[in-house]
């Protein structure tokens, strides 16, 4: 005879929360959880136990993949091979040995630190070419750090300079990836809002900075003088 009492106990644990989600690695289990999003049936919060849950279980394949798409790119990107050499150049070095492939648990693409070097978050990548964006958005600020010296911790100004420069410079602004991506569907000055956008929103998360509108403050101070400046390249061709 089924005790029905453990089946209410069972429907209370994978409710009880009252997110939609529901914990388990089963197949069974995981098309549950994406029928509850397609059916708009999950709260944001479950959507994000369901992220967390899926990332965890995928961790070791999505670090493998981003660390062969990371040495592919050092070996035969063009962007990552010139700014490694422009890194080089000022005394930098940039390799496979300190440009790590992680799981994040914060929603971002990935980070630079002077001391330790360049993290790209493995569960966020969506492809090769979003990881060479990261990559060279990273590496855009790692130039910055040895050629103009940012003081990325007391000065506004400086990280929002470097912020325009690598969204600028990146590739990540560039036309079809807003349109195609992210909804952006200006056809004129896109590129500058993308930049602009980006940056504000950078220096918006800086423990320094008050709210939106000092993060839009300063990056309109140093706006023409740093999206003018595209060293290491010639100009803008990404």
């Amino acid at each position: 005879m089924t005790d029905s009492r453990a089946n209410d106990n069972s429907l209370k644990t994978e409710t009880s929360n009252n997110s939609g989600f529901i914990p388990g690695d089963d197949t069974w289990t995981q098309w549950r959880n994406v029928f509850a999003i397609l059916t708009d049936r999950m709260t944001d919060e479950g959507k994000e136990q369901f992220r967390i849950a899926r990332d965890t279980r995928n961790e070791a394949a999505d670090c493998k993949r981003c660390e062969d798409q990371r040495d592919y790119l050092l070996q035969f990107s063009p962007v990552i091979r010139f700014m490694s050499d422009s890194i080089r150049q000022l005394g930098g070095n940039l390799s496979s040995h300190n440009i790590y492939c992680r799981r994040c648990t914060s929603r971002k693409a990935g980070g630079f630190d002077p001391d330790y070097g360049i993290l790209l978050c493995a569960n966020e990548m969506k492809d090769q070419s979003h990881l060479e964006d990261t990559l060279a958005h990273e590496m855009v600020h790692a130039y910055d750090h040895l050629r103009f010296k940012v003081d990325w911790s007391n000065n506004l100004r400086h990280a929002a300079c470097t912020e325009i420069r690598a969204s600028s410079l990146s590739g990540e602004c560039r036309w079809a990836r807003e349109f195609f991506r992210r909804g952006q569907w200006k056809l004129t000055q896109q590129h500058q809002e993308c930049v602009r956008r980006r940056a504000i929103l950078s220096v918006r998360a800086r423990p320094g900075c008050k709210d939106e509108a000092h993060a839009e403050k300063v990056v309109n101070e140093v706006w023409d003088s740093c999206f003018r400046d595209t060293r290491p390249f010639d100009e803008i061709y990404r």
